[in-house]
């Protein structure tokens, strides 16, 4: 691994603070399915897919990430980043906002 793959791996364990059982549990609810973008309106959303990513990675050893990974783990850590920051006011617990971050492996109130 060079030192930019060293540097992303280290950004996305910062940013997912979530294990991959309780991803995996997460991502089987109903509150993780009903929140994201969704193309052409339904199936799927993206957060969620990503979500599915994230087990997947967090389920690998290190030497077994493939460029791909890493290309979605840069896009985790800049999800998290950029969707924290809008962080509404107000009791976040049981919200669109922190559902979504719970879909890219981030539960904010950890």
């Amino acid at each position: 691994m060079s030192d930019d793959d060293d540097q992303t791996r280290k950004d996305f364990d910062d940013a997912v603070n979530m294990t991959a059982s309780e991803l995996k549990k997460w991502l089987d609810t109903d509150e993780s399915k009903a929140v994201g973008q969704k193309k052409d309106g339904g199936g799927e959303s993206t957060g969620h897919a990503s979500g599915r990513h994230i087990v997947r990675i967090l389920e690998k050893k290190k030497a077994d990430l493939t460029d791909d990974d890493l290309k979605h783990m840069r896009k985790v850590v800049g999800y998290v980043k950029r969707h924290s920051a809008q962080k509404p006011k107000g009791d976040t617990t049981d919200t669109d906002w922190r559902y979504s971050l719970m879909n890219w492996g981030n539960d904010p109130e950890k």
